[in-house]
């Protein structure tokens, strides 16, 4: 008997290849069997049936027994799970550790003064391009809040507020005790009311009020320094897959361009919300 498509599916989400997951859901059902005898209820060609015993060895979903002719025994599941999640932490610590290594080196710093030497061929204007998906998004904008030396200015929106706050509320909070000014602006509701008292706690926060500002901006965007900005080309309700920014470095876009916007918006904006609607 082999397990329903839809558990077929589960494992493959956690990492198993067709065969991997035939031939285990096969072996669940028989408790200890032959490469031979899994091979021939689940139509995995009998040369590939060893292969893919094996690497359900190392996974941690199949014990090999010593005997003649070779015999496998299935590893419960739950504890299958756990046997493929410690190994993948265990990776993931090696690789960790393998770039915190690196971050240390001489080769990091020979690729920065390379990095550097790059930069001033080029004029600032030209550092711009496309961040495509919330993830590289975020990513970046996590980069150009450690980088800040001096303020961060992020206009955003109500969904836009709860992300900032789970995404990069710690990287803020330790701009801001360094010294650098962090000023926020968004519309505050009960959706986002949580995000807002948190940020608020540590920076300076106002609210985009729709009823009693003349104009209030229908996007996102994010200025550090006055000379780097990251701006939304997308709205809210896209697949974050689609979501969208274009980033620059040219302090025309970031001074002369955002900046005042920011600032006419500031000075019109609530310091507080009102309270919660009830």
């Amino acid at each position: 008997m082999v397990a329903s498509q839809e558990t077929l599916d589960k494992l493959e989400d956690i990492g198993l290849n067709m065969y991997e997951r035939k031939i285990y859901s096969a072996l669940l059902g028989r408790g200890i069997s032959t490469a031979g005898e899994l091979s021939e209820m689940t139509n995995v060609p009998r040369s590939r049936a060893y292969d893919v015993l094996e690497s359900l060895a190392e996974k941690g979903f199949v014990v090999i027994k010593s005997s003649q002719p070779m015999e496998y025994v299935s590893i419960p599941p739950q504890q299958a799970i756990e046997n493929m999640k410690s190994r993948h932490e265990d990776e993931l610590d090696e690789k960790l550790n393998k770039l915190d290594s690196m971050k240390r080196s001489e080769a990091v710093t020979e690729l920065e003064n390379l990095y550097d030497q790059g930069v001033e061929l080029v004029d600032p204007a030209e550092m711009s391009g496309s961040l495509k998906g919330s993830r590289q998004v975020h990513q970046h904008m996590g980069t150009m809040f450690k980088d800040a030396e001096s303020s961060i200015k992020i206009l955003t929106s109500e969904k836009g507020l709860n992300d900032l706050n789970n995404k990069h509320s710690d990287l803020l909070k330790d701009a801001k005790e360094n010294g650098i000014n962090v000023q926020v602006l968004s519309p505050v509701t009960d959706s986002n009311r949580e995000a807002y008292e948190n940020i608020a706690s540590f920076a300076e926060v106002r609210h985009l009020d729709e009823n009693e500002m003349p104009a209030v901006p229908d996007g996102r965007f994010t200025i550090v320094d006055n000379d780097a900005a990251t701006v939304s080309l997308t709205h809210d309700d896209v697949h974050s897959t689609q979501d969208t920014h274009l980033w620059s470095k040219s302090d025309h876009m970031a001074e002369a361009m955002l900046e005042p916007m920011f600032d006419n918006l500031w000075d019109q904006a609530p310091e507080k919300p009102k309270g919660p609607e009830r």
